[in-house]
């Protein structure tokens, strides 16, 4: 029977694994772009605008998956797009200019928006049943999936050509959606729990609503807490080597470890998550989180030696680690899977404006000035969660 704990339990993991294969996959790719501008001739600039094809393939798909999924069903999507995803990984190595690098990289950027808003929004119905917080555990398996594809990525590099490597990855990721993908298609979606049995404060409602204004309103405050926090992800990805490296004299591989730090402290913050959100609740979760990466970016960003901006890489990166899963179930609560896809579009956006944002304020003021929008975000995330503290019960 659909619902019962050891359907939730399989269920549960099957997702797991899919949060997993999808970092996984990405991180693969992101680790071979050097090899490939190499390949297609591309300069910097026409790299970019190819590199676009990734975002504008997910944002243009993410709103159109919410769609997909309330007429086929969270979980068949979710295997339609895993397939897409293994399939058009293998594409890049096969384009021979920024052109067509591009075009493919729409196709994987589509299917990688898509998957998000799918298993998302699945997992956000399983929150649901099981009246547990544990979104941050699916994004902390997301977290481990891409740092293990950039680990085997980088040690694969020097031995297979890219070529080699994201068809192995084709391969891999087609065979691991078989395994997982026909147990997750056989497990029926969760009904919702009886609402009176849910606490007031952790369950909006125990359905989502129809997509009203005032709903509607609602998801897209979420989706600014998503955006907060993803602008600060994107922008230390970017940018908190360089800081190290031309603010504090830092050499080349101390550098690379301030991201590497922020990487971990997130992974280690949403493994935590469930236990944080149980014992604090989403509202508080959500203004610590967002006042302790606050505190943890200013200090990244103006501290005068390199370890204690390290130590400020680190701080933010607990902090920030489960404000994007507790604002994309929240919006998912409220809405389904068109939630999802508002929140998501506007979390990839903020991914999208973090980078670009931090390099224009740099050559306005510096990047240690620039690098204090993070905090200034974080803090806005923390703030609105504050202040939709009710909302979503009225």
């Amino acid at each position: 029977m659909p619902g019962t704990a050891t359907d939730l339990t399989r269920l549960r993991a099957v997702l797991t694994a899919f949060f997993a294969l999808d970092g996984f996959i990405f991180a693969g790719w992101v680790v071979r772009i050097p090899a490939i501008k190499e390949q297609t001739g591309a300069s910097a600039g026409t790299l970019g605008l190819a590199l676009l094809g990734v975002s504008a393939g997910a944002v243009i798909t993410m709103m159109l998956t919410g769609r997909l999924c309330r007429r086929y069903g969270n979980h068949q999507v979710t295997v339609a797009c895993a397939v897409l995803l293994s399939l058009s990984v293998s594409l890049p190595p096969l384009t021979h200019s920024a052109l067509t690098l591009g075009l493919v990289l729409l196709v994987f950027g589509a299917a990688y928006g898509g998957i998000n808003v799918a298993f998302n929004s699945a997992a956000v119905e399983l929150v649901r049943a099981m009246r547990r917080p544990i979104m941050p555990s699916f994004h902390a398996a997301f977290s481990l999936g891409g740092m293990v594809g950039a680990g085997l990525g980088g040690l694969v590099a020097g031995t297979l050509t890219p070529t080699q490597h994201l068809f192995g990855l084709t391969v891999l990721g087609l065979v691991v959606t078989v395994l997982i993908g026909r147990p997750l298609l056989r497990l029926q979606p969760p009904p919702p729990p009886p609402h009176e049995d849910s606490p007031k404060e952790e369950t909006a409602e125990a359905a989502p609503r129809r997509l009203d204004a005032r709903t509607r309103g609602l998801v897209v405050t979420f989706g600014l807490i998503a955006l907060c926090t993803a602008f600060g992800e994107g922008a230390l990805a970017d940018w908190s080597a360089l800081h190290l490296q031309q603010d504090l004299d830092a050499t080349a591989g101390a550098a690379a470890i301030g991201y590497s730090c922020f990487a971990l402290a997130m992974t280690a913050g949403r493994l935590s998550g469930t236990r944080l959100l149980e014992r604090l609740g989403r509202t508080r979760t959500l203004v610590a989180g967002g006042t302790t990466a606050a505190v943890g970016m200013l200090l990244g960003a103006l501290a005068p030696t390199l370890w204690a901006a390290v130590l400020g890489f680190v701080i933010t990166g607990l902090g920030l680690a489960n404000l994007f899963p507790v604002a994309v179930e929240r919006a998912g609560t409220l809405a389904g899977p068109d939630g999802v896809a508002i929140a998501s579009t506007l979390g990839y956006g903020g991914m999208l404006l973090g980078p670009p944002a931090i390099g224009f304020m740099a050559d306005w003021y510096s990047l240690p000035a620039a690098l204090t929008s993070v905090a200034v975000l974080a803090a806005t995330a923390a703030l609105i969660g504050f202040l939709t503290r009710h909302a979503a019960e009225r």
